[in-house]
């Protein structure tokens, strides 16, 4: 039996987020394969940091990394990403004279975020002289499969990516079989590939919905094209029209992002929309919980999603969804959710008028489903992946990261968590 190896978790992007003070749902992905290792596979497990500049794979000092850590999580949790900038800066400057990581062809080396993916060259100097395996995770394909819906020059960069996958990495790790099914024309034939669902935190059995005067639903990611964010503001318009102040509320939880002028406009300058719609940027872990227990449903109208974690964390905490008809949101959701086209706005309309009643047939019905969804833990999720690496390593041994073959369309996830 092949012994157990290090794996060396890379946390660059988390720190480097956090000296920002600007943290998004990849970094609460990278935070928490971080928090699971070291509670699963402390003995074993590392933080390394590769240079932004160089191909220099630095090794994280234990200390600093387990104190930059716990910074990070009490500032999420009380909504002050900022208050974690002086725990990242320390940690870099603590980093950048620590040793390299050594020659160990018994580890592995792990990459949740796509940070550093687009820089080949220098991913392929830190893992020769490492001999580690290397296992990225995989978040979408969007900009490749939808350009439209991603900044200017990002399908080309993600282009860099899934080349740089295909070409050094040992193994796949992707968060939803769509996203498998998505990268499978990119890479070699028998390339393992381990579908692993991302993991929502099982909420406490206490604490109180917040509460409105009326009731409300709830949108929560990016404000981005792809989220489809202008068929509610067009909705609400609409509602407010209809109903006046007996419409509902949206209320949406997310920071700005990017090629949102028709949306930014409504939310800064429709008069019809105020009161209506509140925005309500990013949010405390605190806040967000009693926003879902009071909501009358999330709405996810996305027009692309790799795996859709609003739906599930929705779902975690008993509140019923309204999401787009996708196989990555049907793959978070099961049989719970009520799925519409994301362009069928009469649609839309229906379900939230339906959704908005005291008595409600459709809110009701998913009430009823909801006791039988099952979502992944982050262990679940981290203790597969830890399953995963096990035999990567069994299965490729001295030939890790040597051996290449020519691109195929076929694949065959090895498993599917939550199913």
């Amino acid at each position: 039996m092949t012994q157990a190896g290090p794996i060396w978790l890379d946390i660059a992007r988390l720190v480097e987020r956090a000296c920002v003070g600007s943290l998004t749902g990849i970094d609460r992905v990278e935070l928490a394969y971080a928090e699971g290792l070291l509670a699963m596979a402390a003995e074993r497990t590392r933080f390394v940091l590769l240079d932004r500049w160089s191909s220099r794979l630095s090794v994280v000092p234990d200390t600093a990394g387990r104190s930059f850590l716990s910074s990070l999580r009490r500032a999420w949790a009380d909504g002050r990403p900022a208050d974690c900038r002086g725990a990242a800066v320390r940690l870099l400057a603590r980093t950048a004279v620590a040793p390299q990581a050594p020659a160990d062809p018994s580890a592995v080396y792990l990459l949740v975020s796509h940070r550093h993916l687009h820089r080949q060259a220098a991913l392929e100097r830190a893992l020769r002289r490492s001999r580690a395996a290397f296992v990225p995770l995989i978040h979408d394909l969007i900009p490749l499969e939808f350009p439209e819906y991603a900044r200017p020059n990002e399908a080309a960069r993600h282009r860099l990516r899934i080349a740089t996958v295909a070409r050094l990495a040992d193994a796949v790790v992707v968060n939803s079989a769509a996203t498998g099914a998505a990268l499978a024309p990119y890479l070699p034939v028998g390339r393992p590939v381990h579908v692993a669902p991302l993991g929502v935190c099982v909420p406490a059995p206490i604490g109180a919905p917040e509460a409105h005067e009326r009731p409300y639903f709830l949108c929560v990611g990016t404000i981005e094209p792809r989220k489809n964010h202008l068929l509610l503001l067009h909705l609400w318009r609409r509602l407010v029209a209809l109903r006046g102040n007996a419409a509902p509320r949206l209320l949406i939880v997310g920071k700005r992002g990017w090629e949102n002028e028709n949306v930014l406009d409504l939310l800064d300058r429709c008069p019809s929309l105020r009161g209506h719609v509140m925005e309500l940027g990013t949010v405390p872990d605190t806040r967000l919980t009693a926003l879902l227990r009071g909501a009358r449903a999330l709405l996810m109208p996305s027009f692309a999603e790799g795996f859709g974690l609003p739906v599930a964390e929705a779902l975690a905490h008993g509140t019923p969804v309204i999401c787009s008809d996708l196989a990555a949101l049907r793959e978070a959701g099961g049989a719970v959710p009520d799925y519409l086209d994301p362009l069928d706005t009469p649609a839309w309309h229906a379900a939230v008028d339906n959704y908005t009643e005291q008595n409600s047939p459709s809110r009701d019905a998913q009430l009823a489903r909801l006791p039988d969804w099952r979502g992944t833990t982050w262990d679940a999720h981290v203790g597969s992946v830890l399953a995963f690496l096990g035999g990567v390593r069994s299965a490729c041994g001295a030939n890790i990261g040597r051996q290449r073959r020519a691109p195929s369309i076929k694949w065959q996830p090895d498993i599917v968590l939550g199913q």
